[in-house]
C-alpha cells in the first residue's frame, strides 16, 4: 500500500470519529499546555532573576559588623572598673547625660539623667567596684541613682565611705547579686562563675565581641592591603518621613546614605541629571537622587522630579538626578524605591554616628571570591580583632535565586510528564478498543494484500496524528491561559522554542503508546480477523 493511500486512510478513520478524537486527545491537550507554560515560567523566572540582579556586580562582596546585645537592665558596654577607679561602668539605654567613672583614685563623679524605669541608664548600670580609697560620697555610683524604679537623681546609690575613708559597695538593683570582694584590694571587677545574674553579661564568646562601626577609611584600607579588590565602597539606609511633590502627606522611603563611586560600583545609571559627587559628600550638602519609581511616587516623572525640591525629616533636599528603572537589590537596597543622599549629609541629620554601614568591595574575579573573603577577614581582623563580620556575595545571591527557579521549573517539568504518561495511556486503550472494533477491516486489509509493516502504519500515524492535533490544541489552550497566569503577577515569556518543545513531546509520547496496540494488529491472523464478530 503506498503512502500516500495509508495516510487517506488514516486521515479518514479521524474525521469518521471527531468526537472520540478528541476526547482521546484531551491528556495530550492538557500536557501539551502544561509543557509550553513550563517552558514560558522557567524562562520569565530566568529572566526576573536576571532583571533582579543585573545592577549587581557578581564579584560584590557586602562586609557587616552585627553583635547582638544580651537584653537585661542594660547591655555590658562600659569597661571594668581598674585598680584606680577607673573605667567607664555599664550603661543601660536611657537618653541624657550618662555619669561616668573617672580615672583618678577615690574619685566617682556623679551624673545626672533621666531613664525609662527599670534600666541603668546614662551609664549608671551598676555601683562601682570597690577599692576606690579616700573617695567622697556625692553619689557612690557612676552616674548612678536608684536604678530599679526609674528615679535617677545622682545620689545615694551607693555606700557612704567607712572610717577608714574606703568608699564601699554600691547597692545593687532589687533581685541583684554582687559578688563580695576585698574592700581594699582594687582589683577589677569579674563577675563569678557560679551563676551570677548579672545583666548583659553573657558567659559565651558573643560576650567579648566589639561592635564596629566601619568607614570609609576601612574601605579603603582594604582596598589597598587586599590583592584582586578593584573597588570599595561604604553604604547605609534608614527609614525616614518624606514630604513635597505629589504626596498628600509625610510618607516614609528608604533613604540610603552612600558615597560618590556607589554608581559606579552597583552599575546604576541615571535616566536624568548627575549622581552624588565626593565634593557634595564632604560639604554635607543636602541633595538627593530618586529612584525610578519614587521619582514617579512622588512627582509623576523623571522630568518632574529633576531639580525639585523634596522634605526629607522635614529638611529641604534638592533632586539633583534620577535614576533609570533597575528592577534590583544592591548592598540590601532596592534603587527604584530608595531616596539616595550623601553618606555624610545622613550621619550629619538622620542617623548619627549610631550607624551600621554595610562595606561593599569587588573582586576583579569572580572566580576568586572565596580567596578575596579570606584575605579580607584577616586584614579587618588585624584592625578590629575582638569583631566578627558577616560575608555576603552576590554571585551566591543569583545561584541562590537561579537554583530556587530551577526547581520550581523541575516541579513543573515533573507535572507535565505525568499528564503526558496519563494522555499516552489514555491514547492507548483508545486504540486498544479500536483494534478490537476494527478487526475485520485488519482482516481485509491484509486479505487484498496489507502487510504486517501497513497495518503497523496505519495505527502509528493514527496515534501520531490525534497526538500532533492535541498537542496544537495545547499550544492554543496555552495562549489563552497565559494572560490569566499574568495576573498573579507570573512573568511569562512565550517561545518558539516552547511550542515547538510541545509538539514534539505529543507526538512522541502518541507513537510510543500507539505502538504496542498497532503491533498487535499487525499480527492478526487474516482468518481469524475475517471471522470475529
Amino acid at each position: 500500500m503506498r503512502i500516500s493511500e495509508l495516510l487517506r486512510l488514516v486521515w479518514q478513520n479521524i474525521t469518521q470519529n471527531k468526537f472520540k478524537t478528541v476526547m482521546t486527545s484531551i491528556g495530550i491537550i492538557v500536557g501539551a499546555a502544561t509543557i509550553v507554560m513550563v517552558i514560558a515560567i522557567g524562562k520569565g523566572g530566568q529572566m526576573d532573576v536576571a532583571d533582579q540582579f543585573k545592577n549587581l556586580n557578581a564579584g560584590a562582596i557586602d562586609i557587616s559588623c552585627q553583635v547582638e546585645t544580651q537584653q537585661g537592665f542594660g547591655g555590658f558596654s562600659g569597661g571594668r572598673g581598674g585598680p584606680d577607679g577607673g573605667g567607664g561602668m555599664p550603661s543601660g539605654g536611657s537618653s541624657g547625660k550618662s555619669g561616668s567613672s573617672s580615672g583618678s583614685k577615690g574619685s566617682s563623679s556623679s551624673g545626672s539623667s533621666k531613664s525609662s524605669g527599670g534600666d541603668f541608664s546614662g551609664g549608671g548600670g551598676m555601683p562601682p567596684t570597690q577599692g576606690s580609697t579616700g573617695g567622697n560620697a556625692d553619689g557612690g555610683s557612676s552616674g548612678g541613682g536608684n536604678s530599679g524604679n526609674g528615679n535617677v537623681n545622682g545620689e545615694n546609690s551607693g555606700s557612704q565611705p567607712d572610717a577608714d575613708g574606703n568608699s564601699g559597695m554600691g547597692t545593687p538593683p532589687q533581685g541583684m547579686k554582687m559578688p563580695s570582694q576585698d574592700a581594699s584590694s582594687g582589683e577589677n571587677f569579674t563577675p563569678p562563675d557560679d551563676g551570677m545574674d548579672f545583666p548583659g553579661a553573657s558567659m559565651d564568646d558573643s560576650a567579648d565581641l566589639e561592635q564596629v562601626t566601619l568607614t570609609q577609611e576601612d574601605a579603603e584600607y582594604l582596598l589597598e592591603n587586599t590583592n584582586d579588590i578593584s573597588d570599595a565602597t561604604i553604604s547605609y539606609t534608614t527609614r525616614a518621613g518624606v514630604d513635597g511633590g505629589d504626596l498628600e502627606e509625610e510618607t516614609v522611603y528608604s533613604i540610603a546614605g552612600v558615597q560618590a563611586n556607589y554608581a559606579s560600583l552597583s552599575n546604576l545609571t541615571l535616566s536624568v541629571g548627575e549622581f552624588i559627587s565626593e565634593e557634595e559628600n564632604g560639604n554635607k550638602e543636602k541633595n538627593c537622587i530618586l529612584g525610578a519609581g519614587a521619582a514617579e511616587e512622588i512627582f509623576g516623572s523623571a522630568i518632574e522630579a529633576y531639580g525639585s525640591i523634596l522634605y526629607i525629616d522635614q529638611r529641604i533636599y534638592v533632586v539633583d538626578g534620577v535614576l533609570e528603572e533597575m528592577g534590583s537589590v544592591s548592598s540590601g537596597i532596592s534603587p527604584d524605591d530608595t531616596i539616595f543622599i550623601p553618606y555624610e549629609t545622613g550621619i550629619k541629620y538622620l542617623v548619627g554616628e549610631n550607624v551600621s554601614p554595610t562595606l561593599t568591595i569587588i573582586a576583579e574575579d569572580v572566580e576568586q571570591i572565596d580567596t578575596v573573603i579570606a584575605e579580607a577577614t584577616e586584614v579587618l581582623a588585624e584592625s578590629y580583632p575582638n569583631s566578627e563580620f558577616t560575608f555576603s556575595d552576590a554571585g551566591s545571591k543569583m545561584e541562590a535565586a537561579s537554583a530556587s527557579n530551577q526547581i520550581l521549573t523541575m516541579l513543573l517539568v515533573a507535572m507535565a510528564v505525568i499528564v503526558f504518561v496519563v494522555g499516552g495511556i489514555g491514547i492507548m486503550n483508545v486504540l486498544f478498543v479500536s483494534v478490537k472494533e476494527r478487526t475485520n477491516e485488519i482482516g481485509i486489509l491484509k486479505a487484498i494484500g496489507c502487510s504486517r509493516k501497513n497495518i503497523l502504519l496505519e495505527f502509528l500515524l493514527e496515534a501520531s496524528a490525534i497526538s500532533f492535533l492535541g498537542g496544537v490544541l495545547g499550544i492554543v489552550a496555552s495562549l489563552l491561559i497565559t494572560p490569566i497566569v499574568q495576573q498573579f503577577d507570573v512573568r511569562v515569556e512565550l517561545s518558539a522554542t516552547a511550542f515547538l518543545a510541545a509538539l514534539g513531546f505529543a507526538v512522541i509520547t502518541g507513537t510510543i503508546f500507539g505502538f504496542y496496540p498497532a503491533f498487535k494488529a499487525s499480527k492478526l491472523v487474516p482468518v481469524e480477523a475475517l471471522n470475529a464478530e
